[in-house]
């Protein structure tokens, strides 16, 4: 070993041995700072502003920035452990420059673009880390003439929604409901939301992208090759490289489309209206998207007794006559009235969808903080067969009986069957009637509650293995969930990585393998989850 490579492993043995005692967490983040900073200059110009985008934990605004973008309380407490470095980069050679630095130096990087990350995985590890943290990369370019816009991966889906009415207000981007969802995690898992069956996927409407690669180049659809672009979409982009931009194709929205939402009791023949809705959100007009809800509530009636919420909430892509038309024929167990509707702009429905019913005006779209942060676990399936009346009546009795977990089913069908399980690494196309959300949510932070709750999402969702996908059963990425597989990063990651990932990305799972080993041969970019590299059979 040369003198170089024997100082650099020497660095890490320390670096290693600090972390591990919180009482010199702080002054090992310091002078990892200085180490970290020479670096950066070294592959930056301007030179003078790298200092002031690297945060040390002793750096007065480093918990503030680290605490801006944790959307899960379970992942903020005083025993969570805090990566050593957080860097804020200004440009894209700033990024560039932190890659090759964490390369050399030997420092585990961990990537955030400042969404809901359920499972913390962009901002926690048990290895010493550092966040590079994406968040000043927001900008978004809307060019209504050719259709497209080019959005940075930090930006928020409010964002990107309200720059393009802005710009057009027939014009919109199919993606998630919620507008605090960063784009660089959205897009990269897959990205869906209520016009998924007019339109497909947000990585359906992606139509280029630029990254980061691990040598530290910046590529795009041409110079990174049909196989990685192949895998960004889908297959999540952090365990690839550093996602910067991407190039996405907007669609047209009508001028006026219609929005409703229909609550039911367990008292109005609600088992029989979940049945019908099983048949017809998968089949109806692909410009209708109901997504139902059950609910776990308290009762009016007795106080203390569980009942359910069934709700129907919808987007249709046309006029509140042509809907309320639509579903008398093939829903007429809801019993939609025009009075059930209402009629606005897309991007007004956008908010809508949003819950922002707290008086605040469109711009509350740009705001990043517009989000009550609690703790929370998700996890989700699939259905392929139509579950029976028994089944529900059974699945409510067991939301009732357990009287915290949520369940939102979202229906698929139109675009969705239009679309090859392998055009994208997202695999989860035709074949599939739905898609369920499991959700458990609580305040405060004491063990006992994230005990119950977490306990009781794992039985709804054993519960649940009779009515949905199997060999494998399958997960959406989007919904992070480290009970299905966690790869530790040690000899044995390729078959830890087959665990999740047969679930996350089905007969996709073995060419991402091979794009990974590709493009990042000694897995730098790895996470918990994160796609492995082929087995070394040397």
């Amino acid at each position: 070993m040369d003198k170089s490579k024997l100082l650099q492993f020497l660095s890490v043995i320390i670096i290693l041995v600090l972390y591990v005692s919180n009482s010199h967490a702080a002054s090992s983040s310091e002078s990892i700072y200085v180490t970290f900073v020479q670096c950066l200059k070294s592959h930056t110009t301007p030179q003078d502003q790298v200092s002031n985008i690297v945060y040390a934990q002793t750096n007065a605004s480093y918990t503030s920035i680290f605490q801006a973008f944790v959307r899960n309380s379970r992942f903020n407490t005083p025993s969570t452990t805090k990566p050593l470095l957080i860097i804020t980069p200004q440009h894209e050679n700033h990024v560039q420059a932190t890659v090759l630095c964490s390369k050399t130096i030997g420092l585990h990087l961990k990537i955030r673009s400042g969404g809901h990350d359920f499972e913390g995985i962009s901002y926690i590890s048990d290895l010493p880390f550092i966040i590079l943290d994406m968040f000043n990369f927001q900008n978004i370019s809307v060019d209504i003439q050719n259709e497209i816009a080019v959005v940075q991966t930090s930006a928020s889906l409010g964002q990107v929604y309200y720059r393009i009415w802005e710009k057009s207000k027939v014009h919109g981007f199919p993606a998630g409901v919620c507008p605090t969802v960063g784009v660089g995690g959205h897009l990269s898992g897959g990205g869906y939301g209520s016009m998924m069956r007019k339109y497909g996927l947000s990585i359906d409407n992606v139509i280029d992208a630029k990254i980061v690669d691990v040598n530290g180049r910046i590529l795009d659809k041409k110079t990174m090759g049909e196989d990685l672009f192949w895998a960004i979409r889908g297959g999540g982009g952090a365990c690839f490289g550093v996602i910067l931009s991407y190039t996405i194709k907007l669609v047209s929205v009508p001028e006026k489309v219609t929005v409703f939402t229909v609550d039911k009791s367990l008292e109005k023949n609600v088992l029989d209206i979940i049945v019908q809705w099983q048949q017809v959100a998968p089949q109806t007009d692909d410009r209708l998207f109901m997504r139902l809800l059950l609910q776990p509530v308290n009762s009016k009636v007795v106080k203390g007794l569980k009942t359910i919420r069934t709700s129907v909430q919808a987007l249709f892509l046309g006029g509140a006559d042509e809907l309320v038309m639509i579903l008398g024929k093939e829903f007429p167990l809801l019993g939609l009235k025009k009075e059930n509707c209402s009629e606005m702009s897309w991007i007004e429905s956008v908010f809508n969808w949003a819950n922002y019913n707290d008086g605040s005006s469109l711009t509350a779209l740009l705001d990043r903080n517009h989000y009550k942060v609690h703790s929370s676990k998700r996890k989700s399936d699939y259905v392929k067969s139509p579950i029976p009346k028994d089944g529900w009546k059974w699945i409510m009795n067991k939301i009732i009986e357990l009287g915290k977990v949520e369940l939102d089913f979202n229906p698929y069908g139109g675009k969705m069957n239009e679309v090859t399980s392998d055009a994208t690494a997202f695999p989860h196309r035709t074949g599939n009637l739905y898609k369920i959300q499991y959700t458990v949510s609580w305040e405060g932070s004491e063990a006992g509650l994230e005990n119950n709750f977490i306990s009781q999402i794992r039985m709804m969702y054993s519960y649940m293995t009779p009515f949905v996908s199997k060999n494998p059963r399958s997960a959406y990425l989007n919904y992070r969930d480290l009970d299905i597989g966690i790869n530790s990063h040690g000899k044995d990651e390729y078959n830890e990585g087959v665990v999740y990932g047969k679930k996350y990305f089905g007969e996709n799972f073995e060419r991402l393998v091979k794009v990974k080993t590709q493009v990042d041969p000694q897995n730098f970019f790895w996470n918990e989850q994160s796609i492995p590299t082929l087995p070394n059979k040397a």
